[in-house]
């Protein structure tokens, strides 16, 4: 079968692979349809790692997807064939300590789709099991599917963040990550999300979701005064760092209430510092989250309620016979683009 291949950095193609193992009793096989271009992804293809996951063979790229089952497996009751589903990317071990105890995001031995050496999905066919495939109401497209990986993340960061109704958040980075964040935010009860970008492209798409309050991280004299005037002068009680940028980091509390909370989300490419004094003065909370457990049918309901709208966050779409020119333009890291989806069919 066809599938886009990371043959070596800066070096993608498509290639003949072998079709997916025979289906076990428990998985299926999806064909699929759409998947979305992840950050994860272009960085591997630009660079060949991310910290210790190093690229060091040919490695099929995808991991935000969504399809059609055309098999089940003899012990499958809750799906079918013809189901239009969407895909959890990790499988860990399920009699691992992490999975029996609830956060299987953070077994050691999780495979998780285009991570070394782990294949992905941007190819015709996967089998995956049942138990993180999810089917995709009627409402919901194939392209939303593909975009509930990436909104998973935001519900995850939002779920830790315990917001409460009336809260104001703060979101850094209005990337794909921190808008679906302050979506997730808004939707958990934030009245109000202020979110932040060094570029007012990004911050023009934020700007049409109401709720979303878009302020350039470069004017910090506007930041502080729509903080003030949004929190008559407490701060926010929680914020999200989505930028992995160590100036971010370090100043993350500075527009946190006293006794707030800081979720951070973005991943810093070196170890980086921050003001701890800061944080102890205001007895900030930390936390921090690593992709997600268990949010794939909250994130679906979500999406399926129409209370969250991710369509306009999809800024193209590719035939999978262009699928390296997609690339090309992801990695370039436009402004105006929040994600990019191929469509295999």
């Amino acid at each position: 079968m066809k599938a886009l291949v990371l043959e070596h950095t800066k070096q993608i193609a498509v290639k003949d692979v072998p079709a997916p193992a025979v289906v076990g009793d428990n998985d299926v096989k999806i064909k699929i349809n759409t998947v979305g271009i992840c950050g994860s992804d272009c960085h591997y293809y630009q660079y060949g790692k991310i910290g210790s996951f190093v690229v060091e063979k040919p490695m099929v790229l995808g991991h935000e997807a969504s399809g059609t089952i055309v098999e089940i497996g003899n012990n499958v009751k809750n799906l079918k064939v013809g189901d239009r589903v969407c895909m959890e990317p990790g499988i860990p071990n399920m009699s691992s300590i992490q999975t029996l105890s609830g956060f299987y995001n953070l077994d050691p031995e999780v495979r998780f789709w285009a991570t070394p050496p782990i294949d992905g999905c941007l190819c015709e066919t996967v089998v995956h099991p049942a138990a993180f495939t999810f089917k995709l109401p009627d409402n919901v497209s194939y392209a939303e599917g593909a975009m509930v990986e990436p909104l998973a993340i935001g519900m995850q960061a939002a779920t830790k963040a315990e917001i409460k109704p009336g809260d104001i958040g703060l979101v850094y980075g209005a990337g794909t990550i921190g808008i679906l964040t302050a979506l997730a935010a808004l939707s958990g009860g934030c009245s109000d999300v202020i979110i932040c970008d060094l570029f007012d492209e990004k911050l023009a798409i934020a700007k049409q979701y109401p709720g979303l309050h878009p302020i350039n991280s470069k004017n910090k004299e506007e930041l502080a005064a729509k903080v003030c005037e949004l929190t008559s002068g407490m701060g926010v009680n929680v914020a999200f760092e989505c930028t992995g940028a160590a100036p971010v980091i370090l100043n993350v509390t500075e527009h946190v209430a006293p006794s707030g909370t800081v979720v951070l989300v973005g991943m810093p490419i070196e170890p980086t510092p921050f003001d701890i004094v800061a944080a102890q003065a205001k007895e900030i909370t930390f936390k921090t989250i690593f992709r997600y457990a268990n949010m794939y049918p909250k994130t679906i309901a979500l999406l399926a309620s129409g209370k969250l709208d991710v369509k306009p966050l999809i800024s193209a779409r590719f035939k999978f016979d262009d699928v390296v020119d997609a690339y090309e333009r992801a990695a370039e890291g436009r402004a105006t683009d929040v994600k990019i989806v191929i469509e295999m069919e």
